[in-house]
Formats: C-alpha cells, structure tokens, sequence
C-alpha cells in the first residue's frame, strides 16, 4: 500500500480472513463468504441499529457453526471471511452495485451511501483481496503438489424473503459443472425427510457468484455450492446435525465422482 491509499482496518481490527486445519488432509476445501459480520471500526455501524447488523443482510446465520464442525469431521481446510457482506461482498464481482449494497432487501445502507472511488478500493483491498488470495493460493499449493482440490462454498438463506417463505431446507446450486451437485442432490433427496432444491432458492452465476465462477470453474476443480435454511442451523444443535450430515454425504457423493472418472 502506497501513502496515497486510504487504510481501512485498524490493528484492532479482526483480520479479513481465518483459516481453519490449513494442512486438513481431506480434498474438499470449504469456503464461508459470508461467515462473519465484523464492521472495521473506521466505518462505524454503517449507520445500522444492532438489530439489522444482527440480520441476514448482514450475513449468512449459522454458516461459521456449521463449516467449522465439517471442517473437522472431514479434516478438510476452511477458509472463513470475517467482515459482513455490507461491508463488501465477498461471492459479488467487485464494481458491481451488489459488491457494496447501498440497500439490502428493504433496508438501506445509510454507510455505503455516495462512496469515493477511494473508499470502495479499500474495501476491496483489504478486505475482498486478502480473502480470495488465499483460496486461490490452497488451491495453487494442492494442485503444486498433485492433490485433489474439491471446492465446497457454504451458505444459508432467510425463511422468509420480503415476506415469502421459502419451501426447502437446503439448496444445491450449481452452474455450467453439475457433477458433483447432481449426485450430491440424489444423496440428500435419499435421505426421505428433507425439501431439496435444485438451484434453489438461488442459482449459481457469473453475476450472483464470485467464489465457484473464478476458483473451481475456471479452473475445472470438482464443486458444489450448498445453501442451508438459517433456521435449521441456529443454534449449536443444528449446526452439529447438519455438519454430520454433510460430512456423511459430501464423502458419499466425492466417492461416487471419483469412481466415475475411473
């Protein structure tokens, strides 16, 4: 950095990304775009009451419980952003109005009104960089030493978005690579007690998505993006049931790919 760029985080400021078992011996590298929703403290509350902070425009709820159990039942790494999607986005191209939203469903974001150019630089500097150079450098690392890379992006939805209740418990999106979603799918819908959606409540795509366009599609890796109910996963209860589940069928599904590429 220059002395001509504006610094955002402060040194008591959390830093943008945590990694969890970096040397997880397990082929599927899980990644939390959302997980956090820190504020750096040179931005205030982004002129938000608590009670919107604590929302899911602000993150995905419950995502960090869960990715942080699967992490350890599979021994596989994670990659975790700490700082709130209205900060900046980290699964939004950066440029993009939904990179740094200035409204988020029905609530506008009185901090990331009338931005400079300056400010929105280092947003992306410090806290979207940081986090996609290190995916992208344990991806570059396995792929160095001959590894299998196996991207899984962890997420989770409203129950009601502006005031429709969605009707699944869990989503399983994809976009041009459907291998290891489709039989990811057929694993979760034999399972007998749960609502599967396919691509939904959202899908995968080059203006909705960041982490599985530019880390596993680019590079042809093996991927899945999974989205939870938040309700599901509120509490350490469900985000434990949840991570054992997904452990058992996320191995299952990884196991039936490996066998069709012979």
């Amino acid at each position: 950095m220059n002395d001509t760029e504006l610094r955002l985080l402060a040194e008591d400021d959390p830093a943008p990304v945590r990694v969890l078992r970096p040397a997880g011996r397990s082929d599927f590298l899980l990644s939390g775009d959302h997980a956090g929703r820190a504020i750096p403290h040179r931005l205030g509350a982004l002129g938000l009451p608590e009670s919107e902070r604590e929302r899911h425009i602000a993150w995905d709820i419950g995502i960090a419980g869960v990715t942080e159990r699967l992490s350890e039942a599979l021994d596989a790494t994670a990659v975790l952003q700490s700082y709130s999607r209205l900060v900046i986005d980290c699964n939004r191209q950066p440029g993009l109005d939904s990179s740094i939203p200035t409204i988020s469903e029905l609530t506008e974001i009185p901090g990331n009104q009338d931005l400079t150019p300056a400010e929105r630089e280092a947003r992306r500097r410090e806290i979207f960089a940081p986090y996609h150079q290190r995916i992208a450098e344990l991806i570059d690392a396995r792929i160095a030493a001959e590894s299998r890379v196996v991207l899984v992006a962890m997420h989770s939805f409203t129950p009601v978005f502006k005031g429709v209740r969605r009707q699944v418990d869990i989503g399983v999106l994809y976009n041009r690579d459907t291998r290891l979603a489709h039989t990811l799918l057929d694993l979760l819908r034999a399972e007998g007690d749960l609502a599967v959606g396919d691509n939904e409540p959202y899908a995968v795509g080059d203006l909705t998505d960041y982490t599985v366009p530019v880390h596993a599609e680019r590079r042809g890796l093996a991927h899945v993006e999974i989205e939870i109910r938040q309700d599901l996963i509120a509490d350490a209860a469900g985000q434990a049931a949840w991570a054992a589940r997904l452990a058992r069928l996320l191995s299952a599904a990884d196991a039936r790919l490996r066998e069709m590429r012979g």
